[in-house]
């Protein structure tokens, strides 16, 4: 199994997952309940905290977490601002740990922070309910199952010069416009698969990985 930089985790409920090891949890807000139903310890808890309950706080607190607290009437959500801090400590590579479940502008809103300009010098990926989302720029190999759906969506603009291998539909050199449906479910022909984007970022979605190939 990988060790990650760091990894994040987001408020809402999720499925049981095996979270790779890593130098440093940082929890958004209620992200520290679901941390702790994960086994994880929690270095940084960050936010309005008014999805945690005053005592799970204390307690991480006691255990050395560093809590960050912002006021409820701010211009990021829990989540950006937990990037933020993972982006602080100096991560190279972050896995975020988020619900698929509750409201649909705060799901949309998380899957574009992904793909945010800022974040660029992470490598990025994301465990949204039972699907895993991997942040394409420049290029990645990912791993997979034969057989396994794999679907590209461009974000920010046009993703220009994309090429796969690896794919049962491959891509080459093409330019994935914002709105287009032209990566949706691709399939794995084999255990890894490459994606190379000359330009722009796109996010590569697993909607249904198979658990004993998610690292």
């Amino acid at each position: 199994m990988v060790e990650l930089d760091v990894v994040v985790v987001a408020s809402g409920p999720g499925p049981e997952v095996t979270v790779p090891r890593a130098q440093s949890v940082v929890a958004a807000d209620g992200g520290l309940l679901r941390a702790r139903a994960l086994g994880l310890d929690v270095d940084v808890v960050v936010g309005d905290l008014d999805s945690v309950t005053p005592e799970a706080l204390a307690a991480a607190e006691a255990a050395g977490a560093r809590i960050v607290r912002h006021p409820q009437a701010k211009d990021a959500t829990d989540l950006e601002l937990a990037l933020d801090e993972a982006a602080a400590l100096g991560a190279i590579r972050a896995l975020v740990v988020a619900s698929a479940e509750g409201r649909l502008d705060h799901l949309l809103g998380s899957l574009l922070l992904l793909a945010a300009d800022r974040y660029a010098g992470l490598e990025l990926d994301a465990l949204v309910g039972d699907a895993l989302v991997h942040v394409v720029r420049g290029e990645r190999r990912l791993s997979g199952s034969p057989g396994e759906l794999l679907t590209l969506v461009p974000l920010g603009g046009p993703a220009t010069g994309v090429t796969t291998d690896g794919l049962e539909y491959p891509l080459a050199g093409e330019t994935l416009e914002p709105g287009t449906t032209r990566g949706v479910s691709n399939v794995f022909l084999a255990e890894t698969a490459t994606v190379r984007v000359r330009a722009g970022t796109v996010l590569a979605i697993r909607p249904e990985p198979e658990k004993g190939s998610l690292w």
